[in-house]
């Protein structure tokens, strides 16, 4: 059968090599800051999230970068990059990703809908999905609750414009504790990943 998954790509890019990849994936979870400038610099525009627990909110579990970049089809493409810490108490398997449409967390149900901004936008999460401009795909957590994920899109930008994620009321990432099936059989409760475990909001970088 076939599902709508939402257009985004892995993304094995050299950019986020220190943030991922082999012995500096412990240093770059203490200094993300450091890695990410480097790998940046003098690049376009980028974005920054906190994450922290929906149960907990004053427990930090995990970040998350954006930079935006020209692509060949003359569209801008978003690398997105997320990190989530061992033992936090999210669950190991597969969890939904979303942009969501309102620059809160405090508490998690006030990041709103799902990130669709346009004409006909339909923010609810588990309705129109996936075809939200802010749906992206699963993240896998090991069995410590640990994990990353990088993906790149084309849904939204960090650029001024109508698919800006920087729009007058911002946005934010939310992680759900279940993982998004992107919906096949249409709207049905919790297809989109259920309930929320993590939210960061999202803000210009540096």
């Amino acid at each position: 059968m076939r599902t709508n998954r939402p257009r985004v790509t892995t993304l094995p890019l050299a950019a986020f090599a220190l943030l991922s990849l082999g012995g500096a994936a412990t240093t770059s979870a203490q200094v993300p800051e450091e890695d990410f400038a480097a790998a940046t610099a003098g690049g376009a525009a980028a974005g920054r999230a906190v994450l922290y627990s929906c149960d907990i909110p004053t427990n930090r579990v995990g970040f998350g970068y954006l930079q935006e970049r020209p692509s060949e089809e003359g569209v801008k493409a978003v690398d997105i990059y997320l990190r989530l810490y061992a033992n936090t108490g999210i669950t190991r398997g597969k969890h939904a990703v979303h942009i969501h449409e309102t620059a809160s967390c405090n508490p998690c149900g006030t990041a709103g809908g799902h990130f669709d901004p346009g004409p006909n936008s339909n923010t609810s999460p588990d309705g129109n999905h996936p075809f939200h401009a802010g749906d992206l795909t699963n993240m896998t957590l090991d069995r410590q609750g640990r994990g990353y994920h990088m993906m790149t899109t084309t849904r939204v930008t960090l650029s001024d414009g109508p698919l800006s994620v920087f729009d007058e009321d911002g946005s934010a990432f939310i992680i759900h504790t279940n993982p998004d099936t992107y919906c096949p059989e249409g709207e049905a409760a919790g297809c989109a990943g259920g309930s929320r475990a993590a939210c960061g909001v999202i803000t210009p970088y540096p």
